[in-house]
């Protein structure tokens, strides 16, 4: 009698400890070795997440979690969205997560070359839920940009290049709200001040600064290059950028030559005087703060890149030291050339 009692008492225990470890393992025990990163949309099934979580990280109990989706009935719940799985979740808490929509917001990075919306709608929909050709599309869309403030010939002025926390699955129109958002925060009252005394709009801050960052990669000249610019347009002469040439022909020239300059474009600043009607790219904070902040002290109204290559330029306040130094940069061009194809 004893024994059948102390053996009843041991299996209660043994099933009370396994149910213990049961609860604990599901809902306080760590389940991944790793973090991973899940995108769930309409048609990812339970399999596909797991699939997802396999790739990045290791599941500690991998039957275990699928029993927890099921009894959380994930399959039929799942949200759309993106999720970071950290390795101190449980599997009851990423169930949770998948069924509650708990997202983590993902970084959407843009920056780089943005001078064309094909450029812009790519690097978009390679971070985001949203289709690159809906992004294109919307960038080409006069009535929804409107919304905005923009058009399509101005649209480059409100995307301002950064890295932004958003969520995965935001929609066209929320991502632009951010957008919009974002560039009203950069303009401050300090900001404003300057433009206007400038006597500049912040659009057309924003074409100017497109140009500068269209000029160099080298950001300690931007403010001698804006001065530039804006010393030619205080003179009343034409900017003769060109970057703008370039921006006529998609930016598919490798080389800029004498034919190029007679495009017959409002954008052809060698043809048309003061600024083009647009942003030729999505100007960066740099090269805006750079218009804001133009270096003009110096009088300089040329300037050509230098011949030692390095990305820096050379720069000259009358035409015949731009010619010195034009012919410099040419001489070592035609060598480097000379050399590359020899």
């Amino acid at each position: 009698m004893k024994k059948t009692i102390w053996s009843i008492v041991a299996a209660l225990t043994l099933f009370a400890a396994l149910q213990a470890w049961g609860w604990l393992r599901d809902n306080r025990i760590p389940a991944f070795t790793g973090q991973a990163r899940v995108f769930v949309v309409d048609t990812t099934s339970v399999d596909g997440v797991i699939s997802q979580i396999k790739a990045q990280t290791g599941i500690r109990f991998e039957k275990s979690l699928r029993k927890v989706f099921e009894r959380k009935r994930v399959a039929e719940y799942l949200c759309e969205g993106s999720y970071l799985i950290e390795p101190s979740h449980s599997a009851v808490y990423v169930a949770r997560m998948l069924n509650n929509k708990w997202q983590t917001p993902t970084r959407l990075t843009l920056g780089g070359s943005l001078r064309l919306k094909s450029e812009i709608a790519s690097k978009i929909g390679r971070q985001m839920m949203l289709d690159s050709a809906e992004v294109h599309a919307a960038l080409e869309d006069e009535v929804f940009l409107r919304k905005f403030g923009v058009t399509p010939k101005t649209v480059f002025s409100l995307i301002i290049p950064d890295t932004y926390e958003i969520w995965w699955d935001e929609s066209l129109s929320s991502l632009f709200s951010r957008f919009t958002k974002e560039y009203a925060d950069f303009w401050t009252e300090e900001r404003d001040r300057k433009a206007k005394e400038l006597k500049l709009s912040r659009l057309q801050v924003s074409i100017l600064a497109s140009i500068v960052n269209c000029e160099s990669n080298y950001v300690p000249e931007y403010p001698k290059i804006a001065g530039v610019y804006l010393t030619r347009l205080k003179r009343g002469m034409k900017l003769q950028a060109d970057p703008t040439v370039a921006f006529c022909y998609d930016f598919k020239l490798d080389r800029i030559l004498k034919k190029h300059l007679n495009v017959n474009s409002p954008y052809n600043t060698y043809r048309k005087a003061g600024l083009p009607p647009g942003p030729i790219c999505c100007p960066s904070k740099d090269a805006l703060d750079a218009v804001l902040n133009a270096d003009m002290s110096s009088g300089y109204v040329f300037f050509c890149a230098s011949p030692d290559f390095d990305g820096t330029h050379r720069f000259a306040r009358t035409y015949k030291e731009h010619q010195v130094n034009s012919k410099a940069f040419q001489r070592e061009l035609d060598k480097r050339t000379k050399k590359k194809n020899g």
